[in-house]
């Protein structure tokens, strides 16, 4: 028999061993990396699908000692507590609903058209102060929003004693909460997209006669509408979960409270209602997903395609 040798150097065999050696290398690292991003999507979603499970899972399954992934017996006992059952006697599960609903696109719809207007004055003009009113937002967005609940409700009351007007007890105030709370990241976030649009778009449209309403809605408005919708989605995140603010400003006002402070019913002094709890934290997702759902084709639409002509 004959020993096998080496290829020789600068042959087609010799060539196509070298190539080998990055080729694998390089298959290594892509499968370490779909290993990495497996890993962190199961890390991310595993909580909200043992939500999910738990709610249709019967009490003696969550209480378990041996928990399963899917439940042995579903059933929708938990959701049919949540929907038709009254925590506060005369306010059902709709009311709440309905609360959350109106509170969160009426805060979404100020806030996108507010901040739209401040992030062009922001990246459009050149006035006094401007460089400061950027900073300011940058520090607002490190303060929490548990830190300046206390003084937040007692300017409101003060407000209110001024003015007359009712800003506690009821939706109005926890509006214009969540409708400030979300401005100052939504004014950065749209201050790029405006930033990012070519002036010369702008200035070809006013040469060709168009006025300032045309140009702001047939222009800009088309090419800033994906950072609008990233802004809307976080308005509308912060203000359908948001706990804090709406237990302050309704107190005892149950005919105006949200969904999150129903969560607080299920904690009995006697113990937890886990199932109830689940399944209210589902239906608390669902208009969440749906508004993604909806929105989603504006994200991922480019920023100025079709803008110029090639």
């Amino acid at each position: 028999m004959s020993a096998v040798t080496a290829p020789t150097k600068g042959t087609p065999a010799h060539r196509r061993s070298r190539a080998r050696g990055p080729l694998l290398s390089k298959r290594l690292r892509m499968a370490g990396l779909y290993l990495a991003g497996a890993a962190v999507f199961l890390f991310s979603v595993f909580p909200v699908y043992w939500m999910v499970a738990t709610a249709f899972k019967p009490v003696s399954e969550i209480f378990s000692g041996t928990p399963s992934l899917l439940p042995g017996t579903p059933t929708l006992e938990h959701f049919d507590r949540v929907i038709n059952g009254e925590l506060i006697p005369g306010v059902s599960f709709w009311r709440f609903f309905a609360n959350s609903l109106t509170v969160t696109l009426a805060s979404v719809l100020m806030g996108a058209v507010l901040s739209l207007l401040a992030a062009i004055a922001v990246a459009r003009f050149r006035f006094r102060l401007r460089t400061a009113f950027i900073m300011v937002l940058l520090v607002i967005q490190m303060v929490p929003m548990e830190a300046m609940i206390i003084s937040i409700f007692i300017n409101f009351r003060q407000l209110q004693d001024a003015t007359g007007v009712q800003m506690l007890g009821n939706l109005t105030g926890i509006l214009i909460v969540y409708t400030a709370v979300s401005l100052p990241i939504t004014i950065m976030m749209l201050r790029g997209f405006v930033a990012a649009v070519p002036k010369e778009l702008e200035e070809a449209a006013a040469i060709d006669g168009a006025g300032n309403w045309t140009i702001f809605w047939r222009i800009l408005m088309p090419l800033v509408a994906p950072g609008l919708v990233a802004a809307s989605i976080f308005a509308f995140i912060t203000a359908w979960n948001e706990f804090i603010v709406a237990l302050t400003f309704l107190g005892r006002s149950t005919d105006y409270y949200t969904l999150p402070l129903t969560l607080s019913y299920y904690f009995g002094r006697y113990g937890t209602e886990w199932g109830s709890i689940m399944a209210a934290s589902t239906l608390l997702t669902i208009p969440v997903m749906i508004f993604f759902l909806f929105v989603q084709r504006r994200m991922v639409s480019g920023l100025t395609m079709g803008a110029v002509k090639g």
